[in-house]
């Protein structure tokens, strides 16, 4: 697989300018009839209005049309198919301007802050789209995703089954935790593969649709539905990876993004041998 090219000078220009603000789209159905930078002047003036360089802007307009984008959002049938996954990409507002008294964004989707996409939809650079402003939204520092890494392998865990869906820990923070750290350790897992695990056990960080307890409630008996791998022990807990991979299946509002990770009581699971 190719490696993707992000251009770090113009997200560090953003940052520079002022804490650049994370959108999410809402409205995924706005990529099937993008607005192209090349074409629209009034998208470019509000660019160079916000002080980017000459290089910056060759840059937006170079990759400001779908050509660019991966397959999986660029080939129509593939984009109907993947289109509960769209919001799920970071993106950022680089400059608003208002066109037929419509406001709207020009946004960066970069490459290197959507690792975590499935790789059909992956972007191999920086990309850049302008949307309407009512098919955005803004995302609050709590709901950002850091760049991590993608997490430990589990193709070789034992699978397992939630039988309690209930005896979930959704608010466990493993990071303070120091025998769940000792267990992730001794599973052999880098420092980046616990940082995600870290990140991704506690609830708001899980799909929008199990990502809080009254939302998760009518949801939680279809848990016994996730395909399941033991990642660790300790105590009386078990951590359990619900890899992306198995579970394409599930309901929207429950598909991992990327590889997530419950905390349970170990009584709650059944662990099958290998």
């Amino acid at each position: 697989m190719r490696t993707p090219i992000s251009f770090a000078p113009l997200l560090l220009f953003l940052a520079a300018a002022a804490q650049p603000q994370q959108v999410k789209i809402t409205a995924p159905a706005v990529l099937d009839a993008p607005g192209a930078v090349h074409r629209n002047k009034p998208a470019q003036a509000a660019l160079m209005a916000s002080g980017i360089t000459a290089e910056q802007m060759d840059q937006v307009i170079s990759y400001g049309d779908r050509e660019h984008w991966p397959a999986g959002i660029k080939v129509d049938s593939l984009r109907a198919k993947n289109q509960p996954y769209i919001q799920n990409y970071v993106c950022f507002r680089v400059a608003g301007f208002t066109e037929d008294s419509l406001p709207k964004t020009v946004i960066m989707v970069p490459a290197r802050e959507n690792i975590h996409m499935p790789e059909v939809m992956r972007p191999l650079s920086d990309l850049y789209v302008i949307v309407p402003d009512s098919s955005i939204t803004n995302v609050q520092p709590g709901k950002a995703r850091p760049e991590i890494s993608r997490g430990p392998k589990w193709k070789n865990l034992p699978p397992a089954r939630i039988l309690v869906p209930e005896e979930l820990y959704a608010t466990y923070d493993l990071g303070t935790d120091s025998a769940a750290l000792k267990a992730l350790q001794e599973k052999g897992m880098s420092q980046p593969e616990i940082d995600a695990v870290v990140f991704r056990s506690i609830e708001r960080n899980w799909p929008d649709g199990i990502d809080s307890f009254e939302e998760r409630q009518a949801l939680l008996p279809k848990f016994k539905k996730y395909k399941a791998y033991v990642g660790a022990k300790w105590d009386d807990k078990v951590l359990l990876i619900i890899p992306v991979e198995k579970n394409r299946k599930q309901p929207v509002l429950m598909r991992p993004f990327v590889d997530l990770y419950l905390v349970y009581n170990k009584s709650a699971v059944d662990v099958k041998k290998k």
